[in-house]
Formats: structure tokens, C-alpha cells, sequence
């Protein structure tokens, strides 16, 4: 008698450090022509040196400019409202694409000089006020996450702890709109996002949630980012990144 197949998973796990990782979010859509370029540049940082061990980032594509002709595959609703209410915390009326906030802040790249380093460099000597762990079991049927936030004293009344997958190396062949005929990349591409998720009175929030997989996304290029951020200021005080190759 034959034994029924059991699909193998993959399990790794990670602790946030010493330093307080910044969170970059780009907030994107394929039907902008202005976009690509700073998808381009996001897509470059782990090249540059910015991997998830200085930096962790994602990518939050929109869905108000799919009216133009093209709807983007990765936009959704909840991710605009994410944007809007980053606009309504600094008290502006207007969302725009591409934009890029990093710590919750609008972050603008130097026209004549960029100074991104120095942003970065600048935000890890701050001490985090937060820490992270966090276990993956990924198979294919989904990504289970198991973790922890501790949230220094001061910060907790405010404190708001997230889950986000996101998967990398997607590309889009654009067939209307803005961009139509150009072949599109993207990394960092906000799949689901699971928050805010509750503190207890002693600053403690489990970070315990299952993302379903759809069948179409690639298992070995999925990740998962946690961060604790402030609901009032939107700063972040800490976040950490993990990916898992499945088991081959």
C-alpha cells in the first residue's frame, strides 16, 4: 500500500539586532509612466549594499490610476487606504505615485545628490525601541509566521505591530494604459498585509498569522516583514525581514 505524499515545508527564523532597521515603502502602480523608474531604483538597493540587514522595504501598488485603461495585478484597495492615511497624518490631501516614505515619512531622493546612505545611516544609530522575532514554515499551501514584539514602555499606548508577505523578481507585460508595451519588473511587491495586531498591557504583541498562497506566486520568492510603528507619528521602532527557500 502506497503512502500518501506529504508536500515538504521549509522553516527558518531570525531576531531582530541592536540596530533599528528603517522601513522604506514605495507606493506604486503600473498604470503611472512616472513609476518605473522608481521601481527600477528600489529593485537596485540589495545590489547596492541596502539588503534587509540596513534597510527593509516594500512595495504597496495602489489601485486609483486603474481606471486609465490598465488594472494593475498587484493593486489593491487597503493598500490606497494605507497611503491616504499616511497623507491624512501629515495633514495633506493629496496621494501621489510614485511615492516613497521611509519610517512613515515622505522621503524625497536628492535631485543633484542622493543622500540615502546618510538617511539610512542616520536611523540605524537610533536605539531601537522594539525587538522582533520571527519563525516561517512555508509550503505550499501558504506561509505560517510565529513571533514576537517586545515594545520598549514608552511606546506602547501607540504601538502598532504588522505582518506583510511580499515576493520578488514579478514581471508584467503591459497590454493598455500608460505604460502599454513595456515590460515591467518588480521587487518587493506587498502580496497581503496582517495588522495592526494587538499589544498586551506588559508591551507584548505575538506576531502569529497564516498568509494563503495563491497559486500563482513563487513560493522561493516570497518573504515576509514585520515592524512596529507608532499609529500616531508612524515612525517605525524596529523591523526585520526573513525569506525561506523551500526545500528543493
Amino acid at each position: 500500500m502506497s503512502m500518501p505524499a506529504i508536500a515538504a515545508a521549509a522553516q527558518c527564523t531570525a531576531v531582530s539586532g541592536e540596530r533599528r532597521l528603517p522601513l522604506l515603502e514605495l507606493y506604486t502602480s503600473e498604470g503611472c509612466d512616472s513609476c518605473p523608474p522608481a521601481d527600477r531604483w528600489l529593485s537596485s538597493l540589495p545590489a547596492r549594499g541596502y539588503g534587509n540587514d540596513r534597510v527593509i522595504a516594500l512595495a504597496f501598488h495602489v489601485d486609483y490610476w486603474n481606471y486609465l485603461g490598465w488594472v494593475d495585478p498587484f493593486a489593491q484597495k487597503r493598500f490606497t487606504e494605507r497611503q491616504r492615511h499616511i497623507a491624512s497624518r501629515s495633514q495633506s490631501r493629496v496621494v501621489y505615485t510614485p511615492q516613497f516614505t521611509l519610517n512613515g515619512r515622505d522621503y524625497r531622493r536628492g535631485v543633484v545628490r542622493d543622500d540615502f546612505g546618510e538617511r539610512i545611516a542616520e536611523l540605524q544609530r537610533e536605539k531601537p525601541r522594539a525587538s522582533l522575532q520571527l519563525a516561517l514554515n512555508m509550503a505550499p499551501d501558504g506561509v505560517s509566521v510565529n513571533g514576537s514584539a517586545t515594545i520598549d514602555a514608552g511606546e506602547q499606548p501607540l504601538a502598532q505591530t504588522w505582518l506583510a508577505l511580499y515576493e520578488n523578481r514579478l514581471t508584467t507585460a503591459v497590454k493598455a494604459g500608460e505604460n502599454r508595451g513595456k515590460l515591467l519588473a518588480h521587487d518587493f511587491v506587498v502580496r497581503d498585509i496582517a495588522g495592526p495586531l494587538p499589544v498586551n498591557a506588559q508591551g507584548k504583541a505575538s506576531l502569529t498569522h497564516h498568509f494563503a498562497v495563491n497559486p500563482g506566486w513563487k513560493l522561493r520568492d516570497l518573504a515576509v516583514a514585520a515592524f512596529v510603528q507608532n499609529a500616531r507619528t508612524g515612525d517605525v521602532l524596529q523591523a526585520l525581514a526573513l525569506g525561506c527557500a523551500p526545500p528543493s
